[in-house]
């Protein structure tokens, strides 16, 4: 991961992009913000004033969306969402809005497919660039999850998450953070679902240096034995619709229910990012049951956006 600079000005593409030091300061910021928030409903002086961020979204969404603008808004600034106004490479290029843009926000929030757009965005503007969510990684997703297990139990090192389905974006940003503060981090996939092997190269060399671990494997059963955290996404995203029958059959024996949830801890408990497909990747009774923390990790993508933007934007608290 990248040294410890100020995270001032930075763009955010790949959770690779914080070093553990910086994690470790966005979350203390998180939990000052959200310690304040929780008590007032308010920000004493409210650290984004007067700056503004542009929302270029690609993709519906209603945890990302309501986040991003919800928190510039507590935090005293402004987000402009921008959905079928831009159509990125169509009716204009990405050169061309970043370099608009530039002009007018003081950073840029990307929800798109490929995630060479949000590459291409940061190279062309000066000011920074998030990215709110790409095929290969959903790094403000990541860190709202490790933050809510940082919540549950204290010091990562050590706890066992166990990934049941598709090596996704969402899996990539919870491996390599979940590593790089010393997690056990699993994957149980069907053949032909695996991660991108660039990531757990990426992967496998950060936790040799921070002390975390990578299993992947196809059995899920074995996958989550003596697991602290059972976690699941959907099984067809946005952009395989085509694809939704096939997935699930090929996903047919991946679900997460009080079945698979027996063999993990006895006290283990259930992550899903959202939205979820009940009766498919997950079952009613363990999305509600006492195990979920999915809440808490839909409310920390508000608090931990607002730490990073607030990092990103505002100015240094010692």
């Amino acid at each position: 991961m990248a040294t410890a600079d100020p995270l001032r000005g930075r763009d955010l593409l790949s959770i690779a992009d914080l070093s553990v030091a910086e994690v470790e300061r966005v979350f203390d910021r998180t939990t000052a913000l959200k310690d304040e928030f929780r008590r007032t409903r308010r920000h004493v002086g409210p650290p984004l004033a007067g700056r503004t961020l542009a929302m270029l979204f690609q993709k519906p969404s209603l945890r990302t969306r309501v986040t991003f603008e919800a928190g510039m808004a507590q935090l005293g600034g402004h987000a402009i969402y921008l959905t079928n106004d831009v159509v990125l490479g169509a009716r204009e290029s990405v050169r061309d809005v970043a370099r608009n843009l530039d002009r007018f926000v003081d950073a840029i929030v990307a929800r798109t497919g490929p995630h060479e757009v949000v590459v291409e965005l940061a190279a062309q503007a000066t000011v920074p660039v998030i990215n709110g969510l790409t095929l290969r990684e959903h790094p403000c997703q990541a860190l709202a999850d490790v933050f809510t297990l940082r919540e549950r139990f204290g010091s990562l090192r050590g706890v066992v998450l166990a990934f049941v389905g598709d090596g996704n974006n969402v899996f990539h940003s919870l491996a390599l953070l979940g590593v790089a503060l010393g997690m056990e981090v699993r994957l149980a996939s069907p053949p032909g679902y695996a991660p991108n092997a660039r990531i757990v190269d990426r992967a496998r060399s950060i936790a040799a240096a921070g002390g975390g671990s990578l299993i992947l494997g196809v059995d899920p059963a074995e996958i989550v034995r003596e697991a602290a955290v059972i976690y699941t996404d959907a099984w067809t995203s946005m952009g395989q619709e085509a694809e939704a029958e096939e997935r699930r059959d090929a996903f047919a024996r991946y679900q997460v229910n009080a079945d698979l949830l027996a063999i993990a801890n006895r006290d283990a408990v259930v992550m899903h990012c959202l939205p979820a497909h009940r009766g498919e990747e997950i079952t009613s009774d363990v999305l509600d049951g006492p195990g979920s923390i999915v809440l808490d990790q839909s409310e920390n993508r508000l608090h931990v956006q607002k730490g990073l933007l607030a990092e990103i934007l505002g100015d240094p608290v010692d």
